[in-house]
């Protein structure tokens, strides 16, 4: 099982995603980690990326699809994986559906999260992460079964993204529709596309998206 999910900052994807790991013990490939991990374990391609973030420069979508294309070969995505803020624009789509077919696997399905944009404002500023484990909870939709400790480590620190709050939601939408969305019709097109609203509470969510992947 290999999969996207796709949806503007807000819509659930991180929640979700760790559901299907925790279900399907696939695991979840964010950029962000890799990159991290791909330098301090030194590998080739990881020095490359220190280099250009040592300049101060954006890591280059070549760069990027290296460190993704190199995850994958690791032995705990032979049954799977999630691939978490990654590809983002249709230079990296494509460039990932190349990198797919070179490894003689495609991807099973990409599901669009469909939210309304006026509610995203109190879903980012409500989002908060626990600092141990990076376990999410809001402040209303999903508090931690007992307050103030984590419900995955136990952890009782917590931290908030500086810009999860209301000022920075039109920015950081303007950047979804224009570079991000795209890719709704680049994989409908290829007949890998599904939707689910998420505008249903958690559990409804998480139940149509399982109701996709028992199909595959």
């Amino acid at each position: 099982m290999r999969l996207i999910l796709l949806g503007p900052p807000g819509a659930g994807k991180g929640t979700q995603a760790q559901r299907i790991v925790e279900k399907y013990g696939i695991p979840q490939l964010s950029t962000g980690d890799m990159l991290r991990a791909a330098v301090a374990a030194g590998t080739e391609v990881g020095k490359r990326a220190k280099a250009v973030m040592d300049s101060g420069k954006l890591v280059s979508d070549e760069i990027v699809n290296a460190i993704v294309s190199e995850r994958i070969d690791q032995p705990d995505c032979a049954r799977g994986f999630i691939l978490d803020g990654y590809p983002r624009t249709l230079v990296q789509a494509d460039a990932t559906e190349e990198m797919l077919k070179a490894k003689g696997i495609n991807l099973s399905v990409v599901i669009e999260i469909k939210v309304d944009d006026a509610v995203l404002a109190d879903r980012i500023s409500g989002r908060y992460t626990c600092a141990n484990c990076g376990a999410g909870y809001h402040d209303e939709n999903l508090k931690p079964k007992v307050e103030g400790v984590c419900d995955r480590c136990g952890s009782t620190h917590f931290k908030r993204r500086a810009d999860d709050n209301r000022e920075t939601v039109v920015e950081r939408l303007q950047v979804y529709y224009k570079e991000t969305s795209p890719l709704i019709g680049y994989y409908y097109a290829k007949g890998k596309l599904q939707s689910v609203d998420g505008m249903a509470d958690i559990e409804h969510v998480t139940a149509n998206i399982e109701a996709i992947l028992s199909k595959l």
